[in-house]
This record gives structure tokens, C-alpha cells and sequence, in this order.
């Protein structure tokens, strides 16, 4: 028997918590008919996240060495571990726009502090859209005095800002679980966007990591939880590794990728420390439940994509090795064009295997595809030789929507995961343009 799961999946986001309200606009930052999202027509493309009281806070950011204005504001503000309020625009990265992008993503977090009548310096702020274009300060402006006003708890308005931050995505992404901490309800809710530009890297501070990761993600996860920020910014670390980390569309990092959570305590629950075993776990595992929901949930949603696909790295010689050999194949053209064509070529895939840092024995190597969730392994090569099961049996599984390839390195305790999807026209024809039609451009 499985155990029972210690949270419950509730409707709702960024609301579902006690104490944090939400609003969003049009204001028309991308300009009608400029770009790729242009034809969504009057798509609001601006949202303020409020909690009614300052709450503890942490953020994960990109560790491109190419950073957009609003990650380099934000990351100083977490770091102190407090924030009461988002400010987040679609249409418009902020990114490489030097001294002036700064300014402008400052002069967001002004409004709405001002409008507030909180700290600005408790305000963070995020954006996405096209890269290297100043922002339109004047409709920003406006459009958050706008959005003030509007501030409700309702689930409506938390629907609303998730499509408001979308820029090639096709479908809002939300999710909202609650649980029990003694004899407190406990909700952590959360929102994302991405379906192109994706393969984040991100780390607490924006500094690249010991062993370096490589259209933007943006996610926002409220929570009523009582948590000291210092241990509230280790369990994002942790959610953040397991999920966002994990996730690739198209290998390509954005200058703005974020991650930020506000905890407001309202929740009532006795604060979660370091110590709180207990407690933190179930924390813990909540948030890691949103983050990864949150996560396959860009793939799913990848520019062009028609396949799911978890790649799972088994007996690597190490933990390192087990993730690079997952992110070869998951980012691999070459392998994911094959699946797209419903061809489970797995010659590309240790192709792929070959080229990445992983320690290899090509005569060691098992390989197998699965259906999600079975534990039914249909092997295609054994200690690198090929199978007897049919090239017709392997490609009937590789033409499901969803499938998992797992990968035996067979030279040790590591392991990698990775979640990705396969690679279309329909991708191509999405992001090359015309320069004679600004309409056609991306981000």
C-alpha cells in the first residue's frame, strides 16, 4: 500500500493562501502587432502579488552571465529575506538595457510601494518578453496604478495574473496543495510561465555554482506558512534542484529566470526552523510537490512540443554524472527531432551519451523505454548490444504523448533525471522571424 500523501491538491495559486491578494492588467507594454504574442490581441500583461503583511521571502535566479535588470534588483532584495509585494510584466524582458533597465525596474518597485504604502525595497519585480527593448515606462506606470485598485483574493484574479505573465505559452500554469502542520492549515500556491528559452540553471544568488547549469521561466509561490527566511531560502534551493533545474525545452538559458516565494505566517503554525524536523519536512515536501507540478508543466507546454519525455540516469559513477548524462540526451537535436518522428533512435542517444562529461563503458550501457509510471522496461540494448525486441515494439512506445527513457550506466550509485520534450518545425518556424515583419519576432 502507498503511503498517504502528508498534502492535499486545492484550487487556486497565488491566492489560495491566507492573506495574499492579486491583480492584473493590459496595458499594452509589447505594443498590439509587435511580436510573437501580439495575436492574444489586449492579453493583460501586467500583475502585482500583495501580501497584507511583510513576509519572509527567498529567490532563485538565472546564473547566465548575462542578467536582466529586474534579476539583478531582486536577488539584493531576498538576500535581506523580507518582501511583501511582486511586480511581474509580459511583453518586455528588461534585459540587456544597461543603467536605464535598472532604473526602470527600480521605478516599478517606487509605484508600487508608493501605491502600496509599503517599503519599495519590500517590492520585488519580474519581467519577460523580448530582449534588448527599454521598457515603455509610461504604460507600466499607468498600468499599475491601474492594477492597485484591483487587488483581490479571489481565485478569478489569481487566474487572471497567470495568464497576464504568459508570453509564448499556450495555457496558464498554476497549482495550490494544503496541509496540516500540528493543528494549523497550511497552504503554499504557486504560478509559472515558460515554454520557450528554457533550461534553467538558477542558484540563490544569480552566482553561477560549483558545477555550472545551463522564452524565460518565471515562477511566484505564496505560502501562509510561519518559516524563518534562512531555512525558507534552503527549501527553495532544494525544490528549485529537483524541479526547475531539472527542466529543459530547448537548452537555451534566459537572462531572467526567477523563482521567488513569500512566506506571510499567517497560517499561525509555530515557525519552521532548521530544527523543526517534522515540520519542515512536510514543508519540504509540499513545496517541492508545487515546484516540480509547476515545472513538467512548462515542458509539457514547450514551443512545438507533442511528447513528454522523463529521462531517467541510472548507476552512474557519480551524482554529477548521473544529471550531465540526463541533460546530454534531453538536450540532445539530434535525439529529440528523432522522437518527434516517433523513432526511438538509440544510437543518437548514446551518441549524445558519448559527447557529455559522464564517465561511460559504451559495453556497459543498458537502455530501456517505459510508459509513465510502469514498471514494465522494454529494453533496446543490453551491455550496448541491440535487443530482440522489435524496431515496431520500440516505436510504438516512443509514439505515446508522454513515455521514459531510462538510461543504465552500470558503474556506480548516481542518477539523473530530466524532463524534456522532443523537438518540432513547429519550434523553428515559431522562433526564426522575419525581419520584415515585426509581427513574426520572438523574445
Amino acid at each position: 500500500m502507498p503511503k498517504p500523501s502528508p498534502f492535499s491538491v486545492i484550487d487556486g495559486s497565488i491566492t489560495a493562501a491566507q492573506g495574499f491578494s492579486t491583480s492584473s492588467v493590459f496595458c499594452d507594454i509589447k505594443k498590439l502587432g509587435t511580436g510573437k504574442g501580439s495575436n492574444k490581441g489586449k492579453k493583460h500583461d501586467l500583475a502585482v502579488i500583495y501580501s497584507e503583511v511583510p513576509a519572509t521571502a527567498a529567490g532563485m535566479y538565472t546564473t547566465s552571465q548575462v542578467c536582466a535588470a529586474p534579476v539583478k534588483v531582486c536577488a539584493g532584495r531576498t538576500a535581506k529575506g523580507w518582501a511583501q509585494a511582486i511586480v511581474v510584466n509580459s511583453g518586455n524582458a528588461n534585459a540587456c538595457t544597461g543603467r536605464q533597465g535598472v532604473k526602470d525596474a527600480e521605478a516599478m518597485t517606487n509605484a508600487v510601494g508608493a501605491a502600496l504604502g509599503v517599503d519599495p525595497l519590500t517590492v520585488l519585480v519580474c519581467s519577460t518578453g523580448r530582449i534588448g527593448v527599454t521598457m515603455p515606462m509610461a504604460n507600466v506606470l499607468k498600468g499599475i496604478a491601474a492594477a492597485i485598485p484591483l487587488l483581490a483574493s479571489g481565485v478569478e484574479n489569481a487566474h487572471a495574473s497567470a495568464q497576464a505573465i504568459m508570453t509564448s505559452d499556450t495555457r496558464p500554469k498554476e497549482v495550490a496543495v494544503q496541509f496540516k502542520l500540528g493543528a494549523k492549515v497550511v497552504r503554499i500556491g504557486g504560478m509559472c510561465k515558460g515554454a520557450g528559452m528554457i533550461q534553467p540553471g538558477m542558484s540563490g544568488t544569480g552566482a553561477r555554482p560549483a558545477a555550472a547549469l545551463h522564452a524565460t521561466m518565471l515562477g511566484f509561490i505564496t505560502t501562509d506558512a510561519a518559516i524563518q527566511s534562512a531555512t525558507l531560502q534552503k527549501c527553495l534551493d532544494h525544490a528549485v534542484a529537483q524541479s526547475f533545474n531539472c527542466i529543459t525545452v530547448d537548452g537555451d538559458m534566459s537572462t531572467n529566470d526567477t523563482v521567488l516565494v513569500l512566506a506571510n505566517g499567517l497560517a499561525g503554525n509555530k515557525t519552521i526552523t532548521d530544527l523543526s524536523r517534522a515540520d519542515l519536512a512536510k514543508f519540504q515536501a509540499a513545496l517541492n510537490y508545487v515546484t516540480l507540478q509547476l515545472a513538467q508543466k512548462i515542458v509539457r507546454d514547450g514551443e512545438g512540443a507533442t511528447k513528454f519525455v522523463t529521462v531517467r540516469v541510472h548507476g552512474a559513477k557519480t551524482a554529477a554524472d548521473g544529471q550531465a548524462a540526463a541533460r546530454a540526451v534531453a538536450n540532445g537535436a539530434l535525439v529529440k527531432t528523432s522522437w518527434f518522428g516517433c523513432d526511438p533512435n538509440w544510437g543518437r542517444i548514446l551518441g549524445a551519451l558519448g559527447a557529455s562529461s559522464c564517465t561511460l563503458v559504451e559495453e556497459k550501457i543498458d537502455l530501456a523505454y517505459a510508459l509513465p509510471g510502469s514498471k514494465k522496461l522494454t529494453y533496446a540494448l543490453r551491455r550496448g548490444q541491440p535487443t530482440s525486441v522489435t524496431f515496431a515494439q520500440l516505436c510504438k512506445i516512443v509514439a505515446n504523448p508522454e513515455f521514459e527513457l531510462h538510461v543504465f550506466l552500470n558503474l556506480g550509485r548516481g542518477e539523473g533525471t530530466m524532463y524534456t520534450c522532443d523537438l518540432s518545425e513547429e519550434y523553428v518556424d515559431f522562433n526564426k522571424g522575419d525581419v520584415t515583419d515585426p509581427t513574426s519576432l520572438g523574445g
